[in-house]
């Protein structure tokens, strides 16, 4: 891996405050995301199942985490499973885990090589009443490939139907979203790298460079920090493409006067950043953009403002459209007549701003966490308002992540990323 050794802390306390949610003579089985195949002999590069990670810190294929904290045997309390290396592995794929680099990483003293599993599961199972299950249960989950963790559910219900079946995903929604000071400090890291690209791009864009030839820019200063590279499918949408929400083509040809909308950031140890930032391509805003750009600011100062612990996410995002209906309204895009008419499903501002302000964000882009339930202390959020302007050719969205603190406003991990037209603006002329 490219980034630096997270400490096994974390993933011992992970694992705790996960083992204090489980039930009495309960298992909880976690897998390791598949290599999937392309065509050929070619794969996608892996990625780790965030859960797995989030609990063991072990980020290699073909793992399993398993934990019975009523275990008759301690050893068996912890067990992670890991793919036996061979001469021939090492040769033609490269170093794996080691039993004794396993324990290192993730604090768990008993490894055992992967063929070991159902031999090892089988007497563990006899012990055990109940089998927790890790199921994908995200709101945004849109899953239809089955995956190494769907297939050992089913296989698990066929060999052991006597066994009750838990849930692991709502006791991961709680833990996941409130990140321990480990977790704030690897975002930070992967914010630090994205400002890093952001500012290489205030140098670097003017009239006539390419879409994707942003993209090559901030690839090359986000793998050379240790990233893997984007977090998410960078979008860089110039002109009338910052209309289309998830543009992510990047093949056009950036033009003098438009603006340059990029939604594009760094990860750093399988942690995201998600940053959106918008740009005159020329290096000058024109009074237009200006007053639309300020428009959008302002709501995302003030809703930065509402994230606080006890917000309630529903009533956050209806304060957010009461700000953006003013907004519109002074820059002539609604008038009172379209709100007082307006659908309250639908209300008047979702023409120009039809997305959510807030998701969290951690080990996903768009994290675990809870929403039907008070916001806590250090819970990471992205505050992301937009307006968007077909008719005349732009759309402006900004966007951060902070941390909910305790007390007061939230931290903002990317306060240090310009934001400012007037800083933009002397940048870029430099």
């Amino acid at each position: 891996m490219k980034y630096e050794p997270i400490s096994s802390k974390l993933f011992i306390k992970n694992r705790k405050k996960f083992m204090d949610r489980m039930i009495s003579s309960s298992i909880a089985v976690f897998n390791s995301n598949d290599v999937y195949p392309i065509s050929a002999d070619s794969t996608m590069p892996f990625e780790q199942h965030r859960d797995l990670f989030y609990l063991s810190g072990a980020d290699q294929e073909e793992t399993i985490l398993l934990l019975f904290p009523d275990a008759v045997e301690k050893k068996h309390k912890e067990i992670l499973f890991v793919r036996e290396t061979n001469d021939h592995i090492a040769v033609w794929e490269g170093e794996k885990l080691t039993k004794e680099k396993a324990t290192e990483i993730s604090g768990i003293e008993t490894v055992y090589w992967l063929q070991e599993f159902d031999k090892v599961f089988f007497g563990l199972m006899t012990e055990a009443e109940t089998i927790y299950f890790n199921t994908n249960e995200h709101y945004r989950q849109s899953v239809v490939t089955q995956t190494r963790e769907d297939r050992f559910i089913r296989d698990c219900k066929v060999k052991f139907p006597a066994h009750k079946v838990a849930k692991s995903n709502p006791i991961l929604h709680d833990l996941r979203g409130v990140k321990e000071p480990e977790e704030i400090d690897v975002m930070q890291h992967a914010c630090n790298i994205t400002e890093k690209g952001f500012r290489r791009l205030l140098g670097f864009v003017k009239p006539g460079v390419w879409e994707y030839e942003i993209e090559a820019e901030l690839l090359h200063e986000f793998i050379r920090n240790r990233s893997k590279g984007f977090a998410y499918t960078p979008i860089i949408a110039s002109g009338a493409n910052a209309n289309v929400l998830h543009y992510i083509e990047n093949n056009q040809q950036c033009k003098k006067g438009e603006l340059l909308l990029m939604d594009v950031a760094a990860e750093y140890a399988n942690y995201s950043s998600d940053l959106t930032r918008t740009i005159p391509v020329s290096g000058r805003f024109t009074d237009r953009q200006k007053q639309v750009y300020q428009s959008v600011l302002r709501v995302k100062n003030e809703a930065t403002k509402l994230l606080v612990p006890g917000t309630d996410w529903a009533e956050y995002h209806k304060e957010v459209g009461k700000m953006m209906t003013s907004e519109l309204l002074g820059l002539g895009l609604l008038d009172k007549a379209d709100v007082k008419n307006e659908n309250k499903d639908w209300p008047a501002y979702k023409k120009y701003f039809m997305h959510g302000t807030s998701h969290h964000i951690g080990l996903d882009t768009h994290d675990y966490g809870a929403l039907k339930t008070p916001m806590k202390a250090n819970m990471v959020f992205t505050v992301e308002p937009g307006i968007y302007i077909p008719e005349e050719g732009m759309g402006i969205r900004l966007e951060d992540d902070v941390v909910i603190q305790k007390k007061g406003e939230p931290f903002n991990l990317m306060k240090n990323i310009p934001i400012e037209i007037e800083e933009i603006e002397d940048l870029m002329s430099k």
